[in-house]
């Protein structure tokens, strides 16, 4: 299935879901519900057997294909994908139906429309795929901005408290970083030759002054979206306020177009400004990561809790995309992958529990583990991948950063491993003060709080928990396909790994 035109099918399909569940009757809740799982079902068997057809051996993008859009301007519907994108398609195409699935009653309190929620969430898988999938830089910063628009609603319309001030305060953020990114994107069809075609732009020589200023453009539209320290403000309280199901797409798939868009367009794009920029972002990453680990420990709110853990994962993955070493950003690349599927599943366990307590404060919990000792159990093993537990799919990935890192700068390695200490702390803290210890006798009192993990909520966790165990132990399917497209990004901006110790020193890296 070579010539299959999977991306722009895959990107459509969800969309045209989207549709058809939009306009089903509203005195028929369920039957929206079973078309969008359908539906969502449906993307994922076409991705599996996308991934399949990957050549991880043969050429850097794959599944090309391109259509003219607006030829005076140079722009194209141009789809590919590397290994790096291939990940993240795949990472959508699983938790999207498995987020449909534990969102089954998420919307039944909110007095709006339950087919809406369903389409909004199949809208938003259409335009996440797109923005992987994009080989065009306009197109890529249309799906970009327009990403934003059914997140806004899930959030704004369907979220808990405070919602609509946290819907415009996500909105607000990424929308200010998006205009720094469009004025980038102006600037760099203007210097590189009246095209948006990235293979194109790849090749253009800028001058240091304008590649520096256009480095920044993107960088700072990227950044808000990851969030990195100090843009990060908006995810607590975005993380906080969205239905749980949303908020794990929120920050398992929507944050890693900031660091996927670091890796496709800053690096390869913008070289040299990559480079001089490169002690910025380590610094920042750095802080982030012990900044928000110390936030999270101080947190009584579930789910701003997850959201400042997530702050702190993306500064080691910022630290290993600007390590520039082979192993540092191969790490970086399955830590978004890990990530997602890790603080997905927290999220959604995280929201069960907030859905039966009617709570997600912390101190009303207290002694759960005895009412609801499976579901207590599953929130104790994705706090533990959270943590990056050895045996579990997080600590490759942080392992490869941190040895990465280690090898070209290890004063940063070494702060950023203060980061796993603090992740110890506020994860086993959050279980303790929720699942462990004395029973708060309030949660005897709530009928949610007697209703286990029922078989709905098994199948949505069942297959995250296998694929964080597996991936733990054997990543090498994944690493097989990162492993080229990592490689090919740090010869674009010219970095090797170092090569080994000789006489006690490390020898200057390779160009």
């Amino acid at each position: 299935m070579s010539n299959f035109r999977f991306l722009s099918v895959l990107t459509v399909a969800p969309l045209v879901g989207a549709l058809v569940v939009a306009f089903l009757p509203r005195r028929r809740p369920e039957l929206a519900k079973q078309v969008a799982f359908a539906w969502s079902l449906l993307v994922l068997v076409l991705s599996v057997v996308m991934w399949v057809s990957f050549n991880a051996g043969g050429d850097r993008f794959q599944f090309r294909e391109s259509y003219t859009w607006i030829p005076n301007w140079g722009v194209s519907f141009t789809f590919a994908a590397d290994g790096i994108a291939l990940v993240m398609l795949m990472l959508i195409a699983v938790l999207v139906p498995l987020v449909i699935l534990a969102s089954w009653h998420d919307a039944e309190s909110s007095k709006r429309s339950i087919p809406v929620y369903f389409a909004l969430l199949l809208i938003l898988e259409s335009t996440m795929i797109g923005v992987f999938a994009a080989a065009d830089v306009f197109l890529f910063y249309v799906f970009f901005e327009v990403m934003l628009v059914p997140m806004y609603f899930l959030i704004g319309s369907y979220g808990g408290h405070q919602r609509q001030y946290a819907a415009v305060k996500f909105f607000l953020y990424s929308l200010v970083g998006g205009l720094f990114m469009l004025a980038a994107v102006i600037g760099l069809w203007v210097v590189g030759g009246k095209t948006f075609d990235w293979q194109a732009l790849s090749q253009v020589d800028i001058s240091t002054g304008t590649e520096r200023w256009l480095f920044l453009g993107f960088f700072l539209a990227f950044a808000i979206k990851a969030p990195f320290f100090p843009f990060h403000t908006w995810l607590p309280d975005a993380g906080g306020a969205a239905p749980a199901g949303a908020a794990a797409l929120l920050v398992g798939v929507l944050d890693k177009v900031g660091t996927f868009g670091i890796l496709r367009y800053c690096l390869p794009l913008f070289p040299e400004a990559s480079k001089w920029f490169a002690p910025w972002a380590l610094a920042l990453g750095v802080i982030g990561i012990i900044y928000a680990a110390l936030l999270a420990v101080g947190q009584n709110d579930l789910k701003r809790l997850v959201s400042y853990t997530s702050i702190a994962h993306f500064g080691f993955i910022g630290v290993g995309i600007f390590a520039f070493t082979t192993q540092a950003g191969t790490g970086a690349v399955l830590y978004m992958l890990n990530h997602g599927l890790a603080t997905g599943l927290l999220f959604l366990v995280v929201g069960m529990l907030v859905a039966r307590r009617g709570s997600a404060l912390i101190s009303d919990f207290g002694g759960a583990g005895k009412l609801v000792p499976v579901l207590a159990g599953v929130l104790f093993f994705a706090g533990l991948a959270s943590l990056a537990l050895p045996g579990t799919a997080p600590f490759i990935s942080e392992f490869l950063v941190l040895i990465g890192t280690f090898t070209v700068n290890k004063p940063v390695a070494v702060i950023a491993t203060l980061g796993i200490i603090l992740a110890a702390a506020y994860v086993l803290w959050m279980v303790q003060r929720t699942t462990q210890g004395t029973l708060n006798p309030a949660l005897t009192e709530v009928d949610g709080m007697r209703r286990d993990l029922n078989l709905r909520e098994k199948v949505v966790v069942a297959p995250l928990i296998a694929l964080i165990v597996l991936l733990g132990f054997y990543p090498k399917p994944v690493t097989d396909v990162i492993n080229p497209a990592v490689q090919a990004t740090m010869d674009d901006i010219g970095k090797s790994d170092p090569a080994p110790s000789v006489g006690g020193t490390v020898q200057e890296a390779r160009r």
